[in-house]
Parts: structure tokens; C-alpha cells; sequence
């Protein structure tokens, strides 16, 4: 290779590696600092989260934009609290209902940080699920900008129960346990069939917790059974 190529290929190989790590670098967009979101939650009962923004005007670089927000709950009232940089809240928005928009976060009005705060009551479960759990949006935000584009900052999800689900998962879990190490098809096939019966919700969760609490059993007595057995064999290889 002469002298000339080899120039040529060395910048062309340096090129080729500012561009990989230029690409490889993800846009921080804003930040959420501190975040207080519930991660499980009984239908109708009200709860409260607040998420912290901060790192509001860098990736993209914005002078203004504006926070959308959305969430399953329901009866939700949005609180918006704006802070300059030295920590003192400057102004405050209020919003209702399951999604908002119009709160405007402007370099030019002093905002340094913004805090979200939102009130509901968890919803219904529309569709029960054993694994993975059955969950609700407790809120997601979004930056919007001038011209209709946007970009996700973040979303909090919870899992939801009533008291009859809560009491069948428990139960469902309590025979997985039981099982895990135990060789029974009867009881995996039992164990198996409680999930299938909390998957149906409404009126299956009692069948669920019976069949549960069987495969439970029935792992429980399986393995008092190869205990004795190997106490057996134990005894027949001493004597």
C-alpha cells in the first residue's frame, strides 16, 4: 500500500469511528429526578405520586416547550409546580381529568425544575393476568414542541388488586413455591390450573385458591413420600 493510499485509508478509518461514537451516544433529553409512584395499588383507593423534572432545556436544546401528561386513573386532578434555581417555587398550574396539556416551561420565565404532582383513585382491572400481573398508567409524561413533534420523558406503571385477586395470587404463589422442586405432574398440572382460573378473574378466584392450596398439598405430600422413601433405602443400605 503507498504512502498516499495509506493516508487516505487512516483518515477515512478515523471518520468512520467519530461517526460510531457520535452515534452511540443517547440523547439525555429531561431528566426525572426524584419520583414517589406507588408500584402496587388496590382498585379504589386513591393515591398520590409526584415526579421531579429537571435538566429542562438540554437534548434537544429548547428555550420553551410544553408538558404534556397522561394516566388510567380516575377523578385526577394534575398539580404542576414550577421552581427557579435557587429552589423557590415560582408559579403553579392546576389540570383535571385523565390527560393534560398546556403547561408551558419557559428559560425565559426562570423555570429551573418542575414538579408534577397527580391525585386519583386506582381503576378497575379490566383483564386479570397471573404473570405478568395485571397493571394501570399511574402517569406518563411527554415534552411537546412547537410544530406538533415530541419526545417521551418517562411513565410509571402499578399493578392492581381487589381483595378476592390479592388473596388467590397469594395463594397461587404459595403453590409455586411448593412445587418448584418437586417432581408431581399432578401437582404442576393443578398449579397450572389455579393460574388458568385467576387469568378468568371475577367469580374463578375462589376455584383458584382451591386448586392452588391442592397443588400445594399434593407438592407438600410428594415430597413427605421421597423423604420416606429415602429413609427406607437408607435404612436397607445400613442394615
Amino acid at each position: 500500500m503507498t504512502k498516499t493510499s495509506w493516508s487516505r485509508f487512516s483518515k477515512l478509518a478515523v471518520v468512520c469511528l467519530l461517526a460510531l461514537s457520535v452515534a452511540s451516544v443517547p440523547a439525555a433529553g429531561v431528566s426525572v429526578g426524584d419520583s414517589t409512584v406507588t408500584s402496587d395499588a388496590e382498585v379504589g383507593e386513591q393515591v398520590t405520586a409526584t415526579v421531579t423534572l429537571t435538566e429542562l432545556y438540554q437534548n434537544p436544546s429548547l428555550e420553551s416547550w410544553t408538558l404534556e401528561g397522561e394516566t388510567e386513573l380516575t377523578g385526577v386532578t394534575w398539580t404542576v409546580e414550577y421552581y427557579d434555581q435557587t429552589g423557590a417555587r415560582v408559579s403553579q398550574q392546576s389540570f383535571d381529568g385523565q390527560s393534560f396539556s398546556g403547561a408551558e416551561i419557559a428559560a425565559a420565565d426562570g423555570t429551573s425544575e418542575v414538579q408534577v404532582r397527580i391525585t386519583g383513585t386506582v381503576p378497575e382491572v379490566e383483564e386479570y393476568s397471573y404473570d405478568p400481573a395485571q397493571s394501570f398508567t399511574v402517569l406518563e409524561l411527554t415534552q411537546a414542541r412547537e410544530g406538533g413533534s415530541s419526545n417521551d420523558i418517562d411513565s410509571w406503571s402499578a399493578t392492581h388488586y381487589t381483595e378476592e385477586s390479592r388473596e388467590a395470587r397469594n395463594a397461587i404463589d404459595a403453590a409455586v413455591a411448593a412445587t418448584e422442586n418437586v417432581d408431581s405432574q399432578e401437582a404442576d398440572r393443578l398449579r397450572e390450573n389455579a393460574i388458568e382460573a385467576y387469568n378468568g378473574g371475577g367469580n374463578e378466584f375462589s376455584l383458584a385458591i382451591d386448586l392452588a392450596n391442592q397443588a400445594q398439598n399434593e407438592a407438600e405430600s410428594t415430597q413427605q413420600s421421597n423423604q420416606l422413601t429415602r429413609l427406607a433405602l437408607y435404612g436397607v443400605g445400613g442394615l
